[in-house]
């Protein structure tokens, strides 16, 4: 037997809950916007008691579909955090000019309680969660609320929605432009390509696009926007130069957009999935006395301790990836981290090796790394052993290695290739993570892509 319990809440609430054990504490991080519950499990002496929050809408949460953040402590506690900077860092805090206006509605959110004996028949833990987020769902379908009596939280009849169609157009890939299947596409403040990714301020409206590329932005606020939008398996960010009016009551079409992701030639070889995580890569398993049985086959990397396993598995020499030899999910480590010596840490260099048929020696050639994430990060790339070639600055502070993470901010580099410096047949890549001042600095690699010259055949097409 099921019972159940709600409440909604207008803002962040602390919760005295039954002084009893926890015999489970696990947090589902909302990732993408249709994960919307988080719970833990309460045990007593007459039942036990589930208790979820529901956040229906994530329209007035920091930095877009992608952000993660904490949602339990230790106690038990059940996290609602609004605007945090986990996983992003400084880049995402809120900044105000001297005596500027602020407002913004946070939530409202909603706290769920359901509960089943204490000695539960079989299935009857996983029905109380399949209950959870059969509430969730439904709490969704309600949004906007209308039962907040603040003029500040905008109902149903007070929004607008957008409409439109995305198509990605690679002449490298297809002689056709491609709709953009299950792209996220979002609203959010007007400024510059990617910068929803650390935007705290004001409201964000994000949906995913149709296997055709359609799209629906629904329950928008009023008030101006930039259209962005990202497409996994696709590099790079999109970025409707048009900023959009929503009115209330009133849909918008933008008809039919074309993202042209970047791209100066053909694919030489490439490494990852442009996924903005470093989840498709090798995450080892875990220290046994750090062991959560929590995560050993699903979200393998939220186990503590991952980035201690390099040093196990590369004691001596770091990674070698041979293009065309290497498995990404095997061979190419998640994170990027450094080595302890006794009681120092030292930079370390992973090496990709690859083959070229031929080479035009007066040709341009591309390399790109898209990272997941990074701390305190430096990359130094040399190639075939020539000038090496470096990032600026120590760059990241989104400290996902450390908070058990496998993607935060994304950042993007682009390095230029001169072709004499390649080799027809065996070539090498070095990419070395230079700063090493603690186990935690390092990058997650996203994707990694070298590009040949551009080719007349290509370019009239596009």
């Amino acid at each position: 037997m099921i019972t159940r319990a709600s409440a909604k809440i207008n803002l962040a609430t602390h919760q005295d809950l039954p002084d009893t054990p926890n015999t489970m504490c696990t947090a589902s991080t909302p990732v993408l916007q249709d994960e919307a519950a988080t719970c833990f499990l309460l045990q007593n002496t007459s039942s036990k008691i589930m208790v979820q929050t529901i956040t229906p809408s994530n329209e007035f949460k920091n930095g877009g579909p992608l952000k993660r953040e904490l949602t339990s402590h230790t106690g038990p506690t059940s996290l609602a955090v609004f605007l945090g900077p986990h996983y992003i860092g400084k880049d995402i805090v809120v900044k105000f000019e001297q005596g500027e206006y602020w407002k913004k509605v946070l939530g409202p959110v909603f706290v769920y309680l359901n509960s089943c004996p204490p000695k539960p028949e079989k299935g009857h833990l996983r029905a109380l969660w399949e209950d959870a987020k059969a509430q969730a769902q439904a709490e969704a379908s309600k949004w906007p609320y209308s039962f907040p009596e603040s003029p500040d939280f905008a109902k149903a009849h007070e929004r607008g929605s957008v409409t439109g169609r995305l198509l990605v157009r690679d002449r490298y890939v297809s002689n056709e432009d491609m709709p953009a299947e299950k792209a996220y596409i979002g609203l959010a403040s007007p400024w510059q390509s990617g910068s929803w990714a650390t935007e705290s301020k004001n409201y964000q409206f994000w949906t995913r696009a149709t296997p055709s590329g359609d799209f629906s932005i629904v329950n928008v606020r009023e008030g101006v926007y930039n259209l962005y939008a990202w497409v996994p398996g696709i590099l790079g960010d999109y970025m409707y130069t048009s900023r959009l009016t929503i009115a209330p009551g009133r849909t918008m079409s933008v008809g039919d957009l074309v993202f042209e992701p970047p791209r100066s030639g053909p694919t030489m070889w490439e490494i990852g999935v442009p996924d903005r995580t470093a989840a498709e890569f090798y995450i080892p398993d875990p220290d046994p006395k750090y062991s959560s049985w929590l995560f050993l086959h699903k979200d393998r990397y939220r186990q503590y301790g991952l980035w201690e396993r390099y040093a196990a598995l590369y004691p001596e020499k770091d990674l070698v990836f041979t293009v065309g030899e290497s498995n990404h999910s095997k061979d190419w480590f998640f994170a990027h981290v450094t080595r302890k010596i006794g009681d120092h840490y030292v930079p370390t260099t992973w090496q990709i090796r690859f083959s070229l048929d031929h080479v035009v020696a007066d040709g341009n050639y591309t390399l790109r790394i898209a990272l997941a994430a990074a701390q305190n990060s430096s990359l130094q790339v040399q190639v075939n052993g020539g000038a090496a070639f470096a990032s600026p600055a120590a760059f990241g502070d989104g400290n996902a290695i450390a908070r058990h993470g496998v993607r935060g901010l994304q950042w993007s580099l682009e390095l230029g290739i001169e072709g004499h410096l390649l080799l027809q047949g065996d070539n090498a890549i070095n990419i070395t993570q230079t700063v090493a001042s603690s186990q935690f600095i390092g990058v997650m690699y996203d994707y990694i892509r070298l590009e040949g010259p551009p080719t007349h055949s290509v370019k009239h097409l596009s």
